[in-house]
């Protein structure tokens, strides 16, 4: 499906936003950001975007501002990368596992959930193939897009309703679950996948919807997740890379070549800076839920690793590394990255 047969329903509200953006922006030197992420949220996401903010502007000697449009005002979190294709917005966050078949290369991590990687490993290795591998920047070109940042979504777990301890505990579990790798692996462990956006969770969880979703110890505390579900499982599912800081490739090219390479570095220097702010936040939040009674569990590997062997998680992986190497890219080689020692 096309990115703007996804957002159909936005489009009447991006229209008539176009206009209020232009006039709160009235300078040529600010950048307009798009965000479903609100100000107040209180995690690493947030705060990091702040940063980058500041930051752009601070590098740039005050010539040039980004402006955020938080909390979803001007884009839901399925529309931006319409509404940054269109131009509505200079940059903004693009969740990729919603958007599996327009940004196929750059879902690689959401087709081999899970894997053992950390945030910062993922990020960096992303980076590299981007330098390596031009059909990653292609792809989003074809969308008038270009990322220059990426925010690995942190390591996963999964926050439930009930305690899950075992493998036994899955089964019959009604389980929120996006894209293509996650479904076939909880489906192998006998739970039932429901596909749902994360904003629409909260409610889900409260009532009784959804018995589990998988989420992370920041994310969780943003969406205020532990005022509905009491346990956070230790589900080896890993980290993922889910959000790219994407820039409308028209802004970007119509830039000055100092003020692109000052963005183009800020994208990477923000990966470091976004990680480091994560496990801060992850470990006070983790000292605060024992005061507030969430539980933390423990959850054994080896079955994790056995779902993952199952009939339709291999397929899938299939699917992607004969469709990515059919775009030129040695994906056979690529994904060793993500294989369990």
């Amino acid at each position: 499906m096309e990115i703007s047969k996804i957002a159909t329903r936005w489009l009447p509200a991006l229209m008539g936003l176009a206009g209020m953006v232009a006039a709160s922006t009235a300078s040529a030197e600010t950048l307009k950001y798009l965000t479903w992420k609100a100000k107040s949220a209180g995690e690493a996401h947030a705060a990091s975007l702040q940063w980058f903010a500041d930051e752009f502007e601070k590098r740039t000697g005050g010539k040039h501002k980004i402006e955020i449009f938080w909390g979803g005002s001007v884009a839901g979190i399925r529309a931006v990368p319409e509404a940054l294709e269109s131009g509505v917005g200079d940059l903004g966050d693009v969740v990729a596992p919603y958007f599996q078949d327009q940004f196929l290369l750059n879902n690689i991590v959401s087709f081999h959930m899970p894997q053992p990687k950390n945030e910062r490993e993922l990020g960096k290795k992303m980076m590299e193939w981007y330098d390596q591998y031009p059909q990653f920047d292609a792809e989003m070109a074809k969308y008038n897009l270009k990322n220059i940042g990426w925010r690995p979504l942190e390591d996963y777990g999964l926050m439930c309703t009930k305690p899950i301890k075992s493998a036994e505990d899955m089964k019959g579990l009604r389980v929120r679950t996006y894209g293509s790798a996650l479904p076939r692996l909880f489906e192998a462990m006998g739970a039932t996948p429901v596909s749902m956006a994360t904003p629409e969770t909260y409610e889900a969880l409260q009532r009784g919807i959804l018995d589990c979703t998988p989420i992370g110890v920041t994310l969780a505390r943003g969406y205020r997740f532990e005022e509905v579900a009491k346990y956070f499982v230790k589900f080896p599912l890993g980290a993922n890379w889910g959000h790219f800081i994407t820039v409308n490739l028209d802004t970007y090219n119509n830039l000055d070549e100092e003020t692109r390479k000052i963005l183009f570095q800020l994208g990477r220097d923000y990966m470091d800076h976004f990680v480091d702010v994560l496990y801060k936040m992850t470990d006070d939040i983790k000292g605060e839920w024992k005061s507030k009674g969430i539980e933390v569990l423990p959850f054994p590997a080896a079955p994790v690793a056995k779902a993952v062997q199952s009939e339709g998680v291999q397929s899938i992986r299939k699917q992607f590394v004969d469709r990515a190497t059919a775009q030129g890219v040695p994906a056979a080689e690529l994904v060793k990255f993500f294989a369990f020692d």
